[in-house]
């Protein structure tokens, strides 16, 4: 078995953020200065985990300072993978988010399941995040082979539960991290990582922290939101097993300073 912990964060704001309009894949926009900012503190609270692989969207949002400073500090090579571009949103993208509100209720369906016209269904984009984390898996097995750690060691001190709080921990980033030997990070975007954290919860039945409430774990994931899992794969099938979600705040939006 390969035990890793695996780190989803949001890219930076851009003004289209900003401004409520929605980018998808055809809207390529660069990073709003405080977007900058933004990706620059994330990288700070990042930069004592010692990330193994990392893995980006090849969007510009998210390619742009992308923890880029402190990550390649470590000589990490960063894989940019277009699987973790954002959902399409078709002749939606561009215009403001409420239009996709008053699309899909014209509809009679709710926004998060309309598919705007040229835009990709929900279960396009499942496929799609299933696809790249079974690469994801693959290129772990490859690069560092099976560890032989059991899930045991590891889930003592990985879930909020257990330390005796009523949720996750606040603090550093490898709270929840005792006996995690590697570190993949991923930085994509907010309604791919929904998603893809639904997809943890869900269909890997990932335990979550005592008084964690399902509805922020699947809320929409805010700029440089951090969301963190640790990940059991069998080396003979790379099944994935989703042990826990680490104890540091779920989908957390890191501030300005």
């Amino acid at each position: 078995m390969l035990t890793f912990s695996l780190t989803v964060v949001r890219h930076g704001e851009t003004q289209f953020n900003k401004e409520k309009l929605l980018q998808g894949q055809g809207v390529d926009t660069s990073l709003s200065e405080p977007g900058l900012q933004q990706a620059e503190a994330a990288g700070l609270y990042l930069r004592e985990l010692s990330f193994s692989n990392v893995f980006v969207s090849n969007l510009q949002r998210a390619r742009q300072k992308s923890l880029r400073n402190d990550v390649h500090s470590s000589g990490v090579e960063m894989v940019f993978d277009p699987l973790l571009r954002e959902r399409s949103f078709g002749i939606a993208e561009g215009r403001p988010k409420e239009d996709l509100k008053n699309m899909a209720n014209r509809a009679g369906q709710s926004c998060r399941d309309y598919t705007p016209p040229g835009g990709e269904t929900l279960e396009q984009v499942r496929l799609r995040c299933k696809k790249f984390l079974k690469s994801l898996y693959q290129r772990m097995v490859d690069d560092h082979g099976c560890s032989g750690q059991s899930s045991t060691a590891v889930g003592r001190g990985a879930g909020a539960a257990e330390s005796g709080t009523d949720g996750p921990l606040p603090g550093l980033p490898d709270n929840g991290m005792e006996g995690v030997p590697l570190h993949a990070l991923v930085v994509s975007h907010g309604a791919y990582i929904c998603v893809a954290v639904r997809h943890f919860v869900e269909d890997l039945q990932c335990s979550l922290p005592q008084g964690l409430k399902m509805s922020k774990v699947l809320s929409a994931c805010p700029n440089t939101g951090i969301s963190r899992f640790v990940l059991i794969v069998s080396g003979a099938t790379n099944r994935p097993c989703c042990l826990c979600l680490a104890c540091s705040p779920l989908s957390t939006g890191i501030l300005c300073l």
